[in-house]
């Protein structure tokens, strides 16, 4: 062995391939005819061999570290280096689809089908690169033959390998399952914001199967089983998302047989459809394939399919990716205030669309995002926002086109519609699902007439409208205060009983229209008609109770008077009362109960308290706290007991703010219970 063939030979040892290389194509280069003879018998000879080995080796390593390059690099050598295997193709295939060659990566897989046809390993290279390269069509079919080499193959394991993959078909059923799925919570039809064309479900369906989309998720889902669900799910409620247009009607809109099998951007851009067509294209350049709008996407001819939307219009919003709200009497370079006194904010559907949509964004006039914000959700727009505060209140100045549907645009939850029922009827079953829905008694907080649905609910939604009585409230200081100065005043047990028995009371609950609602009862002692206070229809009465300080109430209805000294009988009573809420508790969270658990099995006689500390457990402390938010003044009903039981809520013209005489006096609150009011 020649010097120059001992450095090449020291070289490749020593794993420095490339200088091996040059050091050879040195002696080539400047070598006498003898000498490249000797050369060329070495290069072709063991050291060949050897040195292939060693390129393939350092790929493999290379390939592991994901120095994609490196392993190209190597194993391109080793191919010059007459190794041109398939296993070495298929090697360097791999590595080129680690840097995303998907073209140079085809061109090896198919060189491995060629060496190895029987193989299923060039058919699977050639997926990979196909699907990287995005031609779908052609990877899935490099597939399918994949799949066929598995079924003929005549070992078990490469037999087995047909596990880890999933069969097309199935991969299509499972696309279509989730498919509908998502689609249970769209429209009927939805406007595709790309073509223009108003689409129903199946012509949407058929849209995605001939998407990219839809092909890529077949071609990375059949060799992907471990995550495919997950990648289907993400996939399809990304590619079926929609934006919702919230507006107000004007004049003649653009309707479903408007539109129907025609090109929206090709029809006249006049009147109502140049307010369709900007919507569609503002979808569209947000990134949404498809549009809803209740002008055209509703087939208002089909009673069926009609009421069907209406109930579950909170449910699109709901679902939807977007909603746009179109301002047409807002212009631009609108000033503070402009947004409140849209016409937008008296619609019987507005409500229902703002709290239900999880992303909003309002345009202007001109199609220009309100108050030129451009941040990508206006409901977390602090200066939109603050325009837009009194909920119950819009909903108090609602207008609709049919009585009944004040209350199915204010629904969150399912309402069976039933158009030609009383407007007090509606209501009353909405509120009725509302309370049964969340539990939240705020509904019962309403200034007006009372419902013939049930008494406890107003007749009419713009019994909202004056804002809810605020109370004040105590800071945390004046609490803990007068949970001190009650501490020798009221004893452990009844203050712990009083707390636990309003624990254990039921939510608020309807049984058809009679409402079972859990209270703290005060009876009235005494009614008595206040001399010279007659205003025409109504009544001053001061109402006296048991616990409770005397106070006035001016109602439509003449009550009947009477005094502690001449009470009325036993089935003619009234009742002041507290509704009950578990806010009241303030329970603690998970984490603090179980401190606080550990407090309590601490027995307080282990604890030496400081000088002049009152000692009390923490379960003392929190019924306390709760007799101190009890003895605050509170919103009260009057019930009027009826021949059968139950009772009536008495009205007001304004809320009736009761407050105990002592709030040391727990037993003047112990009287709980769950009435029955009609």
């Amino acid at each position: 062995m020649t010097a120059n063939q001992k450095r090449c030979h020291a070289l490749l040892q020593a794993g420095r391939l490339w200088e091996a290389i040059e050091s050879y194509q040195h002696m080539m280069d400047v070598g006498d005819i003898t000498t490249k003879a000797d050369s060329l018998d070495w290069y072709t000879g063991k050291s060949s061999e050897e040195c292939s080995v060693l390129c393939a080796a350092n790929g493999d390593a290379a390939f592991t570290a994901s120095e994609y390059d490196r392993a190209i690099d190597l194993y391109s050598v080793a191919i010059e280096l007459d190794s041109a295997s398939d296993t070495i193709f298929a090697k360097r295939s791999k590595a080129k689809s680690g840097k995303m060659l998907w073209i140079e990566a085809l061109h090896d897989a198919q060189k491995v089908i060629k060496l190895n046809p029987s193989s299923y390993l060039g058919y699977n290279l050639k997926h990979t690169a196909l699907h990287g390269a995005q031609h779908y069509d052609e990877a899935i079919q490099a597939f399918q033959i994949m799949m066929t080499k598995l079924d003929d193959a005549t070992d078990v394991l490469t037999q087995k390998l047909c596990q880890q993959y999933l069969n097309p078909s199935k991969a299509v059923h499972d696309i279509r399952q989730v498919i509908d799925a998502q689609l249970q919570n769209a429209s009927f039809r939805a406007l595709d914001t790309i073509t223009g064309l108003l689409c129903d479900r199946e012509a949407q369906i058929n849209a995605f199967k001939t998407s990219v989309e839809y092909k890529e998720l077949v071609s990375s889902t059949i060799t992907h089983t471990d995550f495919r669900m997950k990648h289907i799910n993400e996939t399809v409620a990304m590619y079926f998302r929609y934006a919702m247009l919230s507006h107000r009607w004007e004049g003649k809109e653009t309707l479903l047989q408007d539109i129907q099998d025609k090109v929206l951007y090709e029809l006249n851009p006049i009147g109502s459809m140049v307010k369709l067509q900007s919507f569609c294209k503002i979808a569209s350049r947000a990134g949404y394939r498809w549009a809803w709008s209740d002008t055209c996407c509703i087939d208002k001819s089909n009673s069926v399919e009609y009421q069907e939307v209406i109930n579950s219009m909170f449910a699109l919003y709901q679902h939807s990716a977007l909603t746009i709200v179109y301002l047409s009497d807002v212009p631009p370079l609108l000033k503070s205030g402009a947004l409140a006194n849209s016409d937008w904010n008296t619609r019987g559907w507005t409500t229902q669309e703002l709290l239900a949509s999880q992303v909003i964004l309002f345009y202007q006039k001109d199609w220009t995002l309100c108050l030129d914000d451009r941040s990508p959700n206006h409901k977390e727009s602090v200066a939109i926002m603050q325009e837009l505060e009194e909920i119950l209140q819009w909903a108090s100045t609602c207008v609709t086109t049919l009585p009944e549907d004040i209350a199915y645009s204010l629904s969150g939850v399912r309402l069976h519609v039933d158009y030609g029922e009383k407007k007090q009827c509606a209501l009353g079953r909405l509120l009725r699902k509302v309370i049964a829905w969340s539990g939240d008694i705020t509904v019962l907080d309403w200034v007006g007439k009372p419902s013939e649905f049930n008494s406890c609910l107003p007749a009419d939604i713009t019994s909202y409208k004056a804002p809810p009585c605020e109370l004040p409230s105590l800071s945390e200081d004046d609490i803990q205060s007068l949970v001190s100065s009650l501490q020798d005043a009221v004893a452990l047990e009844p203050a712990s009983r009083l707390y636990q028995t309003l624990d254990y009371l039921s939510a608020p609950r309807f049984v058809h229209r009679w409402l079972h609602l859990p209270c703290i009862v005060f009876p009235v002692t005494g009614v008595r008609q206040k001399p010279g206070q007659k205003r025409g229809i109504h009544f001053t009465y001061r109402i006296k109770a048991d616990g409770l300080r005397d106070l006035d109430i001016i109602t439509e209805d003449k009550l009947t008077q009477f005094l502690r000294a001449m009470p009325l009988p036993a089935w003619w009573t009234f009742l002041l009362v507290r509704t009950w809420s578990r806010h009241l508790l303030e329970l603690p969270d998970a984490a603090d109960d179980a401190e606080s658990m550990e407090d309590w099995s601490i027995s307080e006689s282990t604890l030496p308290p400081s000088e002049n500390e009152p000692v009390y457990s923490e379960s003392h402390s929190r019924a306390l706290q709760l007799i101190v938010r009890l003895g605050q003044p509170f919103g009260a009903f009057l019930l009027a007991r009826q021949r059968d039981g139950e009772y009536k809520r008495i009205t007001s013209d304004h809320n009736i703010i009761a407050q105990v005489n002592d709030m040391a006096s727990v037993g003047d609150m112990m009287d709980i219970r769950t009435l029955e009011i009609i």
